[in-house]
């Protein structure tokens, strides 16, 4: 197995990316790595989000700029501040043991005035969303002359983003003597374009989608009608209270009313969407890093550049028109060896969707179900009475307050106050979870691959793909399904 000094890095460089416990380069950064440190020649490098595509053009950048260079001598194209930011905070983290060297992350929803003063110090990087260091050029705030790497991260998503223009202009700012190197998930027309008009006989990389499948990630899809799909992600809430995890919405009034539905309903949950200023963006993204949130519900856009390495879940409210967003989104969960859950809400007429996808990606789905108000009490008393269970109570109550508790409930017995104490617990869940969520699936097709369901799909049987298992993946606290972790809740096929 290849490590990062055999990639050729420096020692100051291996000693940073050692101190972050990374032990073994992603296939992306194996393969890209080692040429854009020594070729000059363009490069294209092909792979889906969460495979490590910073590192892979971030690490040759900080070997082969020069710090006693006081010139801008990388220019870092980013769809999103979000990804601009984490773009920005993982150089200065690889950078920590080299020589001083300056990186500089613009972009919009933040003071420009601000930026404008960072940019008349040297700045050897700079990382900018296209909008924003349009504005700096015209303000003649920024000098991309001695710009000798070109960047352009989530091309892709920057041409669906619409900043075709931005770019063509943008780029008649550098010099034409660079090195272009092109990051993508997919290789659309409109990108072949852009390779064409600016790139010289590049190097291409191309990590192939059926090979980037983390194999961490427990693929699984329930049927629910539309009308339900917010009452079963309340249920998959309340059944993981421990839960962290992305909900993805098609459009941003569909995030935002799920946000504020959830709230109402006293989940720790908010929202991420296009409409946000970036103060109130990094709010959010403050408290869900800080575990105040268990879940942000998302658009696609808004959550290109979210760098969170321990989410559970993510979980798909509607299913993304494109295919290849589907692997953008569940790369979010299982990171840095974790265990995670994408699940999918379809209706019984999207079931074919599903199949798409595995046949696609070269993946398998599990049928989960939706649970009822008994499945969600199991697991909530199980959940409730293990915290009391390793509570600590150390001079935490005072004998006074101990003694007046014993005064209280000596007539009761112990299985009477257990019994109490359960019923208080119980009554948190909400008495409409009786309701059955999941949906029937549509006429002509059967149950999992092993046609362990009827054609008409009403059997309540049908078992999802594997032996006819009913179940909803709960991992345990930390992400992970290994040792000590909560098994799935299952029901067996009667």
């Amino acid at each position: 197995m290849t490590n990062f000094k055999q990639l050729g890095l420096s020692e100051n460089l291996l000693k940073a990316i050692n101190e972050l416990g990374f032990n073994s380069p992603t296939d992306i950064q194996q393969q890209a790595i080692p040429k854009l440190i020594k070729d000059d020649r363009d490069f294209i490098g092909l792979a889906q989000t969460g495979t490590g595509k910073t590192a892979a053009f971030g690490l040759p950048l900080l070997e082969r700029i020069d710090p006693a260079m006081k010139a801008t001598q990388a220019l870092i194209l980013a769809p999103t501040r979000e990804l601009g930011q984490q773009i920005a905070e993982q150089l200065d983290i690889y950078s920590k043991y080299q020589e001083k060297l300056n990186v500089l992350a613009v972009y919009g929803g933040a003071s420009i005035t601000n930026q404008m003063r960072a940019l008349k110090r040297t700045q050897h990087a700079i990382i900018a969303t296209p909008g924003r260091l349009l504005d700096l050029i015209k303000r003649r705030a920024v000098n991309l002359e001695s710009v000798r790497f070109l960047v352009l991260d989530e091309a892709d998503e920057m041409l669906n983003m619409g900043f075709k223009e931005d770019l063509d202009l943008i780029l008649s700012y550098t010099p034409e003597e660079k090195l272009t190197w092109l990051f993508s998930a997919t290789m659309p027309k409109e990108i072949k374009k852009i390779v064409n008009k600016y790139m010289d006989n590049p190097t291409e990389v191309r990590i192939n989608s059926k090979e980037q499948v983390n194999v961490d990630i427990e693929h699984q899809y329930a049927l629910v009608k539309a009308s339900d799909k917010a009452e079963a992600l309340s249920r998959i809430l309340d059944i993981s209270p421990d839960m962290r995890g992305v909900v993805f919405c098609r459009t941003k009034n569909e995030t935002q009313e799920l946000a504020e539905l959830l709230l109402r309903q006293n989940y720790k949950a908010d929202s991420l969407h296009g409409d946000l200023s970036q103060a109130q963006r990094d709010r959010v993204m403050r408290r869900f890093k800080k575990h105040e949130l268990h879940v942000l519900i998302a658009t696609d856009v808004a959550a290109r550049g979210i760098d969170v390495n321990d989410l559970t879940h993510v979980i798909h409210y509607t299913l993304p028109d494109d295919n290849s967003y589907y692997t953008h989104r569940s790369g979010r969960t299982a990171r840095a060896g974790k265990k995670g859950i994408s699940l999918a809400f379809v209706s019984g007429r999207e079931k074919h969707r599903i199949r798409k996808l595995e046949s696609q990606l070269g993946i398998e789905f599990d049928r989960a179900f939706i649970p009822n108000a008994n499945d969600i009490a199991e697991i909530r008393v199980e959940d409730w009475c293990m915290k009391v269970l390793n509570k600590g109570t150390a001079g935490k109550v005072t004998k006074k307050l101990n003694q007046k508790a014993n005064d209280i409930f000596f007539r009761l017995s112990k299985e009477e106050l257990i019994e109490k104490l359960l019923v208080i617990e119980l009554e948190k869940i909400k008495s409409d979870s009786e309701k059955d969520l999941n949906d029937t699936e549509s006429r002509g097709y059967s149950e999992g691959k092993g046609g362990g369901g009827s054609r008409s799909g009403r059997r309540r049987g049908g078992g999802g793909g594997k032996g006819g298992k009913k179940s909803f993946g709960n991992f345990n606290k930390k992400g992970g399904g290994g040792k000590g972790g909560k098994k799935a809740h299952t029901r067996r096929k009667r």
